[in-house]
C-alpha cells in the first residue's frame, strides 16, 4: 500500500519537530582543532563581482554554466541552486557597492553533519563538509539545521540531490587549492590553515585602520566557521546573519537529546517513513507518465 506523502509528513511534523538536527549527537567524539582546518578568507574590499569563482565552481564540479543575464545587481537578490554552489551578490551600502559571496560556510561542528542519521553529509578531518549522494536518506534535515541556509534540494528531480559547496575536497586531495581560489584574479580570495587565515586577517585590520571593520564573519559566528569574510561596512549592511550564536549549533539540542533516549528509536522510523513516502510519490508519478 502507498504511502501518501503529505499525511506521513503531517505525522512527521507532529512526532518530529522537536527533534530537529540531534540524530548523530549521542555519538561521543573529541573535539576537533578547528584552527588546523582549511579555511578560505574572502576579503570583500578587493571582490570586484567578476564571477570567476561561479564560472570555476561550475568547471570543477560539472555543473551548468552561468547564463549571460545572471550577473550580480543591487536590485537583485541571487540565491543559492542545487547546481550552482555559490553567488555573487551586489550590495548597496554606505561607502557604495560592494561584492559578497556565498557559499556552504564549512562550519567547525556542523548542524547539517548532526542532523544526518545516515552520515550523507560529513565534516572531514580536513575541514570541508561533504555530503555523499550514496548515503543520502533525502530527509533534508541538513537543510532545515543549517543557521545559514545552504544546503539546496532538487525538488523537479525524479533522483534529487542535495547541493552545495563541497570546498573542492577532490582536489584538496590532490594537494590543489579550491577552483575559485585559484581563478580570482584580484587575490580577493586566501586559502590556508584556519589559524593562519585568521592571522592574516587580523593583520589586515591593524594594519589598515578604516578599511575594514572589526570583526571577521565566521571566526565565532556559529562556533567558528571555515569560510571567513573583512567587510568594509557592518556586516548587517551587507544582509549576512549577525544574530546567529556563537556556540555551534549541536551543543544548543545536547541537553534536549539526553533528555528524552526515545529519539534515537523514533528517529530513524520517522526517517525511513519520509524516504519510504518520496520513493512511492516518485513512482506513482512515472506511473501516469
Amino acid at each position: 500500500m502507498s504511502i501518501d506523502r503529505r499525511e506521513f509528513l503531517k505525522t512527521l511534523g507532529v512526532a518530529g519537530a522537536g527533534l530537529t538536527g540531534v540524530s548523530a549527537l549521542g555519538k561521543s567524539k573529541p573535539e576537533p582543532d578547528a584552527d588546523e582546518f582549511y579555511a578560505i578568507l574572502h576579503d570583500i574590499t578587493l571582490c570586484e563581482g567578476c564571477q570567476e569563482c561561479e564560472l570555476a565552481c561550475a568547471e570543477a564540479n560539472n555543473l551548468p554554466e552561468i547564463s549571460d543575464d545572471d550577473y550580480p545587481d543591487s536590485d537583485i537578490k541571487r540565491e543559492l541552486k542545487p547546481n550552482q554552489y555559490t553567488v555573487i551578490n551586489a550590495v548597496e551600502t554606505s561607502v557604495g557597492e560592494v561584492y559578497t559571496k556565498q557559499q556552504c560556510m564549512h562550519c567547525a561542528q556542523p548542524a547539517c553533519a548532526s542532523a544526518c542519521l545516515t552520515e550523507a553529509m560529513k565534516k572531514t578531518e580536513s575541514g570541508p563538509v561533504t555530503w555523499e549522494e550514496g548515503k543520502c536518506m533525502g530527509c533534508r534535515y541538513c537543510m532545515i539545521s543549517c543557521p545559514f541556509d545552504i544546503p539546496k534540494f532538487e525538488y523537479d528531480s525524479n533522483n534529487p540531490k542535495i547541493g552545495k559547496c563541497q570546498m573542492c575536497f577532490d582536489r584538496l586531495q590532490k594537494g590543489e587549492v579550491p577552483a575559485c581560489v585559484e581563478n580570482c584574479p584580484v587575490g580577493a580570495l586566501t586559502f590556508g590553515k584556519r589559524s593562519d587565515i585568521l592571522r592574516e586577517a587580523r593583520n589586515r585590520i591593524f594594519d589598515n585602520p578604516g578599511t575594514y571593520v572589526d570583526h571577521i564573519y565566521g571566526e565565532h559566528e556559529a562556533g567558528g566557521t571555515s569560510w571567513l569574510n573583512l567587510s568594509p561596512v557592518p556586516f548587517e549592511e551587507l544582509g549576512f546573519k549577525t544574530n546567529l550564536e556563537t556556540k555551534p549549533y549541536p551543543e544548543l539540542t545536547k541537553g534536549f537529546l539526553y533528555s528524552v533516549p526515545s529519539v534515537f528509536i523514533l528517529w530513524p522510523a520517522l526517517l525511513m517513513g519520509l524516504r519510504e513516502a518520496t520513493r512511492n510519490d516518485d513512482e506513482e508519478g512515472a506511473d501516469h507518465e
